[in-house]
């Protein structure tokens, strides 16, 4: 079965929710309301594999100079077949021709992110407006995940 990897559409919403709520229900990543997915819809790149998603993350434009790479999210049953790099990749290449200076990403599995060139940051050096989505998350103020930037 061919794997497309390709940028989502309204359609792909439920399914995009689908996949990132199987993380967020085990407090690997923070979940996202169908209004949110809805509302950064061309933020999303997914990828699918015949009919069935195995894959979605999208780039996120904060500022002028800042974009976050989140909800990166693999089906288990397509974990360790490269999905997740792709996914990367393809955020990198948009992010690039973008013009985006710096990329950071909050996330749980540091070491995933070390391979592209992110490096350790503490979140006091990312700007307060990223925030505003972690309001939301019931581990707030207590975030355990690592903050890691890089520099385009």
């Amino acid at each position: 079965m061919k794997t497309i990897l390709r940028k989502a559409d309204l359609r792909d919403v439920p399914q995009i929710q689908g996949l990132i709520a199987i993380f967020a229900k085990q407090d690997l990543m923070l979940s996202r309301s169908l209004m949110d997915i809805y509302e950064n819809i061309r933020d999303y790149f997914v990828v699918a594999k015949g009919k069935k998603f195995v894959g979605c993350c999208a780039l996120h434009i904060c500022w002028e100079n800042l974009a976050e790479i989140k909800a990166l999210a693999v089906d288990t049953s397509a974990q360790g077949s490269g999905i997740g790099k792709k996914l990367i990749k393809v955020c990198l290449k948009e992010a690039k021709e973008l013009k985006i200076k710096k990329l950071f990403c909050l996330t749980y599995v540091p070491e995933f992110f070390k391979p592209f060139g992110f490096k350790k940051i503490s979140r006091r050096r990312l700007p307060h407006k990223i925030w505003t989505e972690c309001l939301q998350c019931p581990k707030f103020p207590h975030c355990d995940e690592q903050a890691m930037l890089l520099k385009l």
